[in-house]
């Protein structure tokens, strides 16, 4: 269900105010935030299934002050008025006996070394080292 929350932010500077932004941005099923009101107070924020409870205690917690005005449903024209339903397209058929047939035997690489013994020509009985 998509919808649109306004909520009333105290936003007295513009770091306030970007710092509101970015916290309804980030936060999930928001597809667009925007700030409106007589005193550029109210956040709108629109997305698919957000969570407004959970949007307005985050704001609460970096800002102090949120409060929900209002939750609505929003209806697109465009959905309502005509449901198309795109058609299946139709399968290429592949003449696979055009194509040449590889007959090979595909090489395989020996496996790598990953370890060598190595002696000491020069073996010294040293306890120490």
């Amino acid at each position: 269900m998509k919808q649109k929350i306004v909520i009333k932010v105290e936003m007295s500077s513009d770091k306030c105010r970007t710092k509101a932004m970015k916290i309804a941005a980030t936060t999930y099923g928001v597809s667009s935030v925007a700030i409106q009101g007589s005193d550029n107070d109210q956040l709108v924020v629109s997305g698919q299934d957000v969570d407004s409870a959970n949007l307005t205690r985050s704001l609460r917690k970096k800002l102090c002050y949120a409060t929900i005005l209002s939750v609505e449903e929003v209806k697109d024209n465009a959905e309502s008025t005509e449901e198309k339903v795109p058609e299946p397209p139709n399968p290429v058929e592949i003449d696979f006996s055009q194509f040449p047939v590889c007959n090979c035997q595909p090489y395989h690489q020996p496996y790598p070394k990953y370890y060598e013994v190595v002696y000491d020509p020069y073996q010294n009985n040293c306890s120490i080292m």
